[in-house]
């Protein structure tokens, strides 16, 4: 026996078991609740998301100005390092500029040039002195083997001995050391 759409709609309201009818709303109730605490659930990690990368970007913010404030002083105080480097050997250097004074004052008056030339050598060798403390010392070239790579040629000569062949003869114009580093070539002349 076949039955009709009406039938079966009306056999199934009528179930003894009503299983079917029941099983499916609840079924569907389920669902929906399941599917509202997942979106709370996610709502809650997106608003944590959003409050942790909030954090973090106020973070960044802050840790940039504070290295464009930390490089801005850095180059006011290189700044100022290198307006002042130099005081400190200015201050060395005043005491030897006096004594120069002292000496032309009395050269125009002195009578006795082996005075003169005394004062003179003391002056140098103070001098002298100020520059091997500052870390500055004379290149040794006088008879010394030519090397390109510590001495400037000016010319050549001929050699006035056969052992000074490929020597330095004569400087033209010292060089000098700051500590190992060359700050001034000295010009020579060579032997050939």
């Amino acid at each position: 026996m076949k039955m009709t759409r009406k039938e079966k709609t009306e056999s199934m309201k009528h179930d003894t078991t009503g299983k079917k009818k029941t099983d499916t709303k609840h079924a569907g109730k389920e669902k929906i609740e399941t599917a509202d605490k997942d979106k709370e659930k996610l709502q809650e990690e997106l608003k944590a998301s959003s409050e942790k990368v909030n954090e973090l970007q106020d973070k960044y913010l802050r840790l940039s100005a504070e290295f464009d404030n930390y490089r801005k002083r850095t180059l006011k105080e290189k700044s100022e390092m290198i307006k002042t480097a130099s005081e400190d050997l200015l201050k060395k250097i005043i005491p030897v500029v006096d004594d120069f004074e002292r000496g032309l004052s009395v050269l125009n008056t002195a009578k006795d040039l082996d005075a003169v030339k005394e004062g003179m050598n003391l002056i140098y060798s103070r001098f002298s002195e100020f520059l091997l403390q500052n870390g500055i010392r004379e290149i040794e070239s006088l008879n010394q083997e030519f090397t390109t790579d510590l001495h400037e040629a000016v010319t050549k000569i001929p050699a006035p001995e056969e052992n000074l062949k490929g020597k330095v003869v004569d400087v033209i114009e010292k060089g000098y050391y700051l500590h190992d580093k060359v700050i001034r070539y000295p010009k020579v002349v060579v032997g050939e």
